[in-house]
């Protein structure tokens, strides 16, 4: 896959979607690599007593989850300067073999020719409803 030219984008050219998929087993495996052993994450009875839908992924897991799409489409992902959202729902994650479904799409919000940057949007969400909103990755092209 060829990496984009600052010359050649414009806004609203989509860079991709994708579908990503968490298991429990994944948040376990998350909460040993982060350090975030919250019970919500992993613990169905905690998580409901405080009234969560029940157990639910780590934001973070999500935020780094979604930005993979823009690191893929950039072929480099230290082009990526700054990545920023906001968390508007949990992602619950039943214990079920095929988990949570998250959908991730992207596109071109901004372009700065001086800077040679471009503002890249995400739309993150989960059973139709938006997660993550002003999800927006600032990344440097050639």
């Amino acid at each position: 896959m060829r990496a984009p030219v600052l010359a050649e984008l414009a806004v609203g050219d989509a860079v991709g979607s994708r579908e990503i998929s968490f298991s429990r087993a994944d948040l376990i495996r998350y909460a040993g690599a982060s350090g975030d052993f919250n019970p919500i994450h992993w613990n169905e009875r905690f998580a409901r007593e405080v009234e969560l839908p029940g157990v639910i992924a780590h934001g973070m897991l999500t935020m780094g989850a979604a930005v993979e799409l823009v690191s893929d489409w950039l072929g480099d992902p230290g082009a990526i300067l700054d990545y920023q959202t906001r968390f508007t729902k949990p992602v619950p994650v039943p214990d079920l073999a095929e988990g949570a479904v998250i959908e991730v799409s992207g596109a071109v919000g901004a372009v700065d020719p001086v800077a040679k940057t471009a503002r890249i949007d995400l739309t993150v969400l989960f059973g139709g409803e938006k997660v993550l909103v002003k999800a927006q990755a600032l990344v440097r092209l050639a």
